[in-house]
């Protein structure tokens, strides 16, 4: 661990020296007064701004400037330090958040192999992110709700009015909560310490994700639903297959009782960086840190049959509703995926994100809480 520091360390050593150099060399064509355009333009090309972006780590979202070791050695150059503007034009810094790290998602295919995750470093590769939706892009929304589409179809806003809310809850078993991957784990920040079976997973379910789902149903129930927990790790010991277990799974609890209308998928997300970093999703509610909850709706655009797809939608839709109105930002967007998700068994079907492997099993639980009590009311509301 020593070494990658000081290799790192080496590294934004010379890319600084490099960055130096490059301004110097523009100083030598260039009066003082229009050097600022230069460096802007630099940002564009090789040269000072991309290595001082490439190398000084990232940039908190919505803050001006650099921080740490990276201010005080760029403080000593005037030159570098009017390039700041630069770099922060490159990283595009003007934003309110930045826009979530591109991952390798094995969901978007099938569930065909497991996320190779890894620890960080130091502790101070973790980093803390709020995710929320924006106009345009791959963005849909209405009234407040943004919904990301991954599944490569041509969609737009007009599909969020689409699907009817089918969850007619009567007496008897209504909720069932399952989990596909239930070894899924946090990060041990908190103190809260687990023995491995991957990196970030453990058959422990007093630290998974099993462990969330209990805490959700004990929500549930507290509000006066039945609520069935089934605690079977599908993903353990084979994670390829997991979805045909959970399939199974869901199916036979169906069968068995037909008033169950809400089937919830619980998980946590797994978001890297390029360069190796964790990003943890937080939300502060009534001054507390919290993981963020996002939900996920499957289609038919992976060619599977999944006819009411819509429908799913249309109820998360409606919990993603009450979730915004009645938190700050506790609901990241919901994401459309190619995938099913077993979700074509009940229209009442959701995969649940809570946090990610950066997050604590602290945070997740608060999250999870939150969560399930605002989900909790919404489906009061309909049942009466």
């Amino acid at each position: 661990m020593g070494n990658k520091g000081t290799g790192r360390a080496l590294r934004r050593g010379v890319a600084l020296g490099l960055a130096l150099v490059a301004v110097w060399g523009v100083s030598l064509t260039a009066d003082f007064d229009a050097l600022g355009s230069r460096l802007v333009r630099l940002g564009e090309e090789p040269g000072a701004a991309a290595l001082l972006a490439s190398q000084l780590g990232e940039l908190p979202g919505g803050e001006r400037g650099l921080t740490g070791w990276g201010r005080l050695l760029l403080s000593g150059s005037a030159l570098l330090e009017q390039g700041e503007e630069a770099v922060l034009a490159r990283r595009g810094a003007g934003d309110s958040q930045p826009e979530p790290p591109a991952v390798s998602d094995p969901a978007d295919r099938d569930d065909v192999e497991q996320p190779d995750l890894m620890p960080p470093d130091q502790v101070e590769g973790i980093v803390e992110m709020t995710g929320r939706g924006k106009e345009g892009g791959q963005y849909l929304s209405n009234g407040g709700v943004y919904v990301y589409n991954r599944t490569g179809l041509e969609l737009d806003a007009s599909l969020l009015g689409e699907g009817a809310v089918d969850v007619p809850l009567g007496e008897g078993p209504q909720i069932l909560i399952v989990h596909t991957h239930g070894s899924e784990a946090y990060s041990m920040t908190d103190g809260d310490l687990y023995q491995e079976s991957d990196p970030f997973r453990t058959t422990d379910c007093t630290h998974n994700v099993v462990r969330v789902g209990e805490e959700m149903a004990k929500v549930f129930r507290a509000h006066g639903f039945q609520v069935i927990h089934d605690t079977t790790l599908c993903d353990y010991p084979a994670y390829n297959g997991a979805y045909d277990r959970s399939y199974a799974v869901v199916q036979q609890w169906l069968e068995r009782y037909p008033t169950i209308k809400v089937v919830l998928d619980v998980h946590r997300d797994a978001l890297e960086g390029s360069e190796g970093e964790i990003y943890k999703m937080v939300s502060i509610e009534a001054g507390e840190k919290v993981a963020q909850v996002m939900l996920v709706i499957g289609t038919d655009a992976g060619g599977n049959s999944h006819p009411r797809w819509r429908d799913n939608l249309a109820f998360a839709l409606r919990l993603q509703e009450n979730l915004v109105r009645g938190y700050a930002s506790l609901a990241r967007p919901a994401v459309l995926r190619k995938g099913r998700y077993n979700q074509q068994l009940c229209p009442g079907s959701i995969l649940v994100e809570v946090g990610g492997h950066g997050n604590s099993l602290t945070e997740a639980i608060a999250g999870a809480r939150l969560w399930a009590d605002n989900v909790a009311r919404t489906l009061l509301e309909m049942k009466s």
